[in-house]
């Protein structure tokens, strides 16, 4: 695979595999260090890439497993918690509610098991397929259908509690 393949198959990936490590790593800064270190690896190894059915769920695989490895790493304890990318609205009201709603999301989701947490973000935010799932996880879909079930259903029911609006 020449450099302008892999631009045209790598680099449109990059975004995505971004908000992958966003999702496990937190940290921005850490994400960015993770994708670009995914980035040079699958240069490194740019001949081996066709051998791989799909290079999308290759390279996601590959960032999921570096970003676990990052958190399971001494360095774990120096990663930043930084959740301020959220655009602001006119309304301060609705500006603190929807931050409040968005930041219990996100500590609902820190408090999920790794593969549900995996799980939720490759399928509702990434929007993959769960049959691409499926491969980048090694596991079947019924697996990954539960697993995006039971995550979606504790946040629900934590949200529920905290907000107890009559929703049920």
């Amino acid at each position: 695979m020449d450099k302008k393949e892999f631009t045209e198959i790598v680099m449109p990936l990059k975004d995505r595999l971004y908000r992958l490590a966003k999702r496990i790593l937190v940290s921005a800064d850490e994400a960015e260090d993770a994708v670009q270190e995914i980035i040079f690896k699958l240069w490194k190894g740019r001949q081996n890439l066709e051998k791989y059915r799909s290079t999308e769920a290759f390279a996601i695989t590959m960032t999921k497993n570096y970003c676990l490895d990052r958190l399971k790493s001494k360095q774990a304890s120096n990663l930043k918690i930084v959740h301020s990318n959220y655009p602001t609205s006119q309304n301060i009201e609705r500006e603190v509610e929807a931050n409040e709603g968005v930041a219990l999301v996100f500590k609902i989701m820190e408090t999920l098991p790794e593969q549900q947490k995996i799980v939720l973000q490759l399928r509702d935010v990434e929007q993959l397929e769960f049959s691409e799932i499926a491969i980048i996880l090694d596991s079947n879909e019924t697996a990954i259908r539960v697993a995006l079930s039971r995550a979606r259903k504790t946040i629900r029911e934590t949200m529920i509690k905290k907000y107890d609006y009559g929703i049920r």
